[in-house]
């Protein structure tokens, strides 16, 4: 047995760097602790101020809306202004800007939907601002560009078409495919799936749903997935399965760190404050796969912060990571842990269960004689194993 231990980790290893590609969007720094109930506690953040901050912790880059860094209904002059800032701003602390997105769900325009709208007026207006705002991405250097469908969804069950209503969203999605790839852009789409909040049912609401609707589009090679923990954990999925399937099909273009409680509005609680366990495993599924995108946190700090509480929060989130990362490698050569995966029989998995076909192989199998109840009579371990790992997280091993 692994003589029980505790003790905190090296300080090096729970340094941030650049390397290890984390990342925040304006918006979530920038957050001001409004909330249904209460106005604003914070201050706003500059953005240039937020880059800056954010280099010096240690992070890779950061994310932004279009109307997180240039207001809502700017001029031209106004817009080349402040992106000539913060490009220089970029420059000068080394951060990048490694997802960009487009506000569809804050202006009252948006009430209904943006590509899904009853009103087509209100869904050809969405596609020319989401076209503005890739022109913009594409400028800081953007690669992967997300849809969050905040607003395509009902409330009413009568007020929409949910055929027409994907429809619509798919005739959206192709169009500016075909935008990204004759401006020579080169950037992936990724989509975001909520089940609910703002809108009462969202369409798109689950990872599924959105990597089935990828296969209907006209160029589902450049559309991906931004998975968010707090997304589907809300509803009471599982968020490591759903990242899992989605490198699986090769679809994991970005993702979207936070906390989340189970059956809770959208949280957006700091990296691993709430599902430690489900956080451990996620950050050694995205280690282990060779994931190498932005490990992004789309959360905020509590409304009880004030401005020094945000880059509380911010360090905490990569930190938790880097926790998480360190013990997720001492997961695989823990000898215990090693024991008991063998004894669960979890390598046994990776191996076919009867290969390719043949009328031979097939009539072989039909008929062979088999002791299902000496077969059901094994035990697999899993105590044993999962008490391994929370000893692990906890700091015990």
């Amino acid at each position: 047995m692994v003589q029980l231990k505790a003790g905190p980790l090296g300080e090096e290893a729970l340094r941030p760097l650049p390397e290890h590609k984390f990342t925040f969007g304006l918006w979530t720094v920038g957050n001001r602790g409004k909330d249904p109930f209460g106005s604003e506690v914070r201050a706003g953040l500059d953005p240039n101020d937020s880059v800056r901050k954010l280099a010096e912790l240690g992070a890779y880059g950061i994310s932004l809306h279009d109307d997180d860094l240039v207001p809502f209904g700017s001029s031209a002059q106004e817009r080349d202004a402040i992106v000539r800032r913060f490009r220089a701003t970029l420059q000068e602390s080394g951060l990048v800007v490694a997802m960009a997105t487009t506000n569809l769900f804050a202006h009252p325009v948006f009430k209904d939907g943006a590509f899904t709208s009853n009103d087509k007026q209100v869904r050809r207006f969405a596609i020319a601002k989401v076209m503005r705002a890739i022109d913009l991405g594409a400028e800081l250097g953007a690669k992967t560009y997300v849809f969050w469908g905040g607003r395509e969804g009902v409330e009413s069950l009568a007020a929409k078409k949910p055929a027409d209503a994907l429809n619509r969203f798919r005739e959206a999605i192709d169009f500016l495919s075909e935008y990204v790839i004759d401006q020579g852009y080169g950037m992936r789409f990724a989509l975001e799936p909520k089940p609910n909040e703002p809108r009462g049912d969202i369409f798109l609401p689950t990872v599924g749903h959105a990597l089935a609707f990828i296969n209907t589009l006209a160029h589902p090679d450049m559309v991906g997935l931004n998975p968010e923990v707090a997304h589907e954990t809300m509803s009471g999925l599982s968020f490591y399965h759903g990242v899992a399937q989605t490198l699986w099909q090769g679809k994991l273009f970005h993702i979207d760190l936070n906390g989340q409680k189970i059956g809770r509005y959208d949280q957006d609680l700091r990296f691993g404050s709430e599902d430690l366990k489900d956080s451990f495993f996620l950050v050694k599924l995205l280690e282990d796969s060779g994931y190498d995108g932005p490990r992004h946190f789309d959360a905020h700090a509590y409304r009880t912060e004030n401005a020094e509480g945000v880059w509380d929060f911010a360090a905490g989130c990569m930190k938790t990571y880097l926790i998480l990362k360190e013990k997720a490698a001492r997961f695989d050569v823990d000898p215990d842990i090693q024991e008991a995966l063998a004894a669960a029989s979890v390598g046994e998995l990776a191996e076919p269960s009867v290969g390719a076909y043949s009328r031979s192989a097939a009539l072989t199998l039909r008929d062979a004689t088999v002791d299902a109840d000496a077969l059901a009579a094994r035990g697999y371990y899993n105590e044993r194993l999962d008490q391994l790992v929370m000893e692990l997280i906890m700091g015990v091993r």
